[in-house]
């Protein structure tokens, strides 16, 4: 079984740069986008044509540095048939960054998103709308191209999402994207373990007991 993602607990946050910090990203989106062949080109830098469907989660792990901190991705491959949506929704707990994948070639998969995003959005720990997101358009070496990249970039845009057009069949942006939402993700978790210390030191002196004057 694969080793739980860090809690957001203090004692499981890395005192300092030098250690080593674990974090799970999430790639989800619809049946038949090629997020199984997105994840074994960034992993293992090859060409996964395999079509048999993703049954619930498998999970790779990927080691890598960003900004001289290492990075232990934890990325959890999810099937995308809709009889599968309540078991992958109880996969998106814990997650650190989310990896939205549609088809370029196929404009249901990329109406989806919407859903996959909200889904997502809702059954992760509350908060803010900047959850560490990334959304991929696969397959753009094909040529039966029907959803324009003007159209995904807007959507992105007004969502305020980092956008990708990839390949995994050419490996075309892949390693970008997925240390782009690595980098995004790491910054979140900085800024979570740094506001926990904030909030210590200014909680210490309340810790005592008040007197009542009266």
């Amino acid at each position: 079984p694969a080793a739980p993602a860090i809690p957001l607990a203090p004692q499981g946050l890395p005192m300092d740069a030098s250690k080593k910090v674990d974090l799970k990203i999430i790639i989800i989106g619809a049946l038949g986008v090629g997020k199984t062949s997105l994840l074994h080109q960034y992993v293992h830098k090859t060409f996964y044509e395999d079509y048999r469907t993703t049954l619930g989660a498998s999970i790779l792990t990927k080691v890598l540095a960003v900004d001289n901190t290492p990075l232990k991705l934890q990325i959890w491959d999810t099937g995308g048939q809709e009889r599968f949506r309540s078991m992958v929704s109880t996969f998106y707990k814990g997650s650190d960054g989310c990896m939205l994948a549609f088809d370029v070639t196929d404009r249901e998969s990329f109406e989806a998103l919407d859903n996959w995003r909200d889904d997502f959005l809702d059954k992760v720990i509350p908060r803010e709308q900047g959850f560490p997101m990334v959304v991929l358009g696969n397959k753009i070496d094909l040529s039966d191209r029907q959803v324009p990249k003007e159209t995904a970039s807007a959507w992105c845009k007004e969502k305020d999402i980092p956008y990708f057009e990839v390949s995994a069949k050419n490996n075309i942006n892949v390693a970008e994207a997925f240390e782009t939402l690595a980098k995004q993700a790491l910054t979140t978790y900085k800024g979570i373990f740094e506001s926990y210390l904030t909030d210590s030191i200014k909680l210490t002196p309340n810790d005592k007991p008040k007197q009542s004057c009266c």
